[in-house]
């Protein structure tokens, strides 16, 4: 729709205005929009986010859910959960031989130095520190200990000083260390073998022990049984004497004198004057 004016010759396009005024609005309400997306921060479950504003860490760090943030923030994920790094290293023992550990540390990242880590290591931390000092950590504990107690009995007590040597340092880097597991040790086969012999012997030792033990156990036994029999006889024969097994003679006699049976009683057949019984 056109005004045309006789003074000033204006034209005004009133459709042109109501156009550029829609579409104003629309942009307002795009921009708006991409303001309010740009203000929601979603941390998943098991991460925290750690907020970075133009490039730069502000220190801020997000538990895992749905937060409302500047819109101008950017939000980094991290990971916190526990994670699992696998090793398998050469490493020297006390006296110089050559080993093989397969090892396994479980690890997690500390929630409070999130935002340090992610500023001085970045992401990738378990490549800048926690493996190196995980290979580190190794070959100085194992070097302490001969093959033969890594091999034997000493196994765990050399897994808990790596865990703890472990934990303090990675500790100043924002790294929870949880658990050092030693999965296989490989030992030179000329050792392995000499190693398992001389178990072998202390087993056969042992056994050996055990079976004199018990022998002289069993002996003792004996002993002790035979000793009881020796007391009885001796206190019985001191209670039997002649009269009283001429007394028993009668009362057996008297006994057998009663029973049905058919038999031959001989009066005064024997040196003590007792019957004796020829037959039934």
């Amino acid at each position: 729709m056109f005004e045309t004016g006789n003074t000033r010759g204006r034209v005004i396009d009133v459709d042109g205005l109501g156009i550029l005024s829609k579409l104003k609005f629309v942009v307002g309400a795009v921009a708006l929009l991409i303001l309010l997306w740009a203000s929601v921060a979603y941390v998943p479950a098991g991460s925290v986010g750690v907020l970075t504003i133009f490039g730069r860490v502000n220190g801020v760090v997000l538990p895992e859910g749905t937060h409302l943030v500047n819109p101008f923030t950017y939000n980094n994920i991290m990971d916190v959960r526990t994670r699992q790094v696998k090793e398998t290293a050469t490493v020297p023992s006390n006296e110089g031989l050559i080993i093989t550990l397969d090892t396994s540390l479980l690890f997690r990242l500390n929630p409070a130095a999130a935002a340090e880590v992610y500023q001085k290591l970045g992401k990738n931390y378990v490549d800048v520190v926690v493996e190196p000092n995980l290979r580190s950590t190794l070959r100085e504990v194992t070097a302490s200990h001969t093959a033969n107690a890594l091999y034997s009995g000493e196994r765990e007590k050399v897994a808990q000083e790596i865990n703890q040597m472990l934990a303090t340092e990675l500790a100043k880097r924002g790294v929870i260390v949880e658990n050092v597991l030693l999965r296989d040790i490989q030992l030179p086969q000329t050792l392995k073998a000499s190693i398992e012999l001389k178990q072998q012997a202390e087993q056969e030792s042992l056994a050996m022990s055990f079976r004199l033990q018990k022998e002289r156990q069993e002996a003792e036994r004996k002993r002790i049984e035979a000793q009881g029999i020796r007391d009885f006889q001796t206190t019985v024969a001191q209670g039997i004497s002649p009269q009283l097994l001429e007394w028993k003679g009668i009362e057996a006699t008297e006994t057998l004198a009663k029973s049905p049976n058919a038999k031959v009683v001989v009066i005064g057949g024997g040196k003590s004057g007792l019957p004796l019984i020829l037959g039934q």
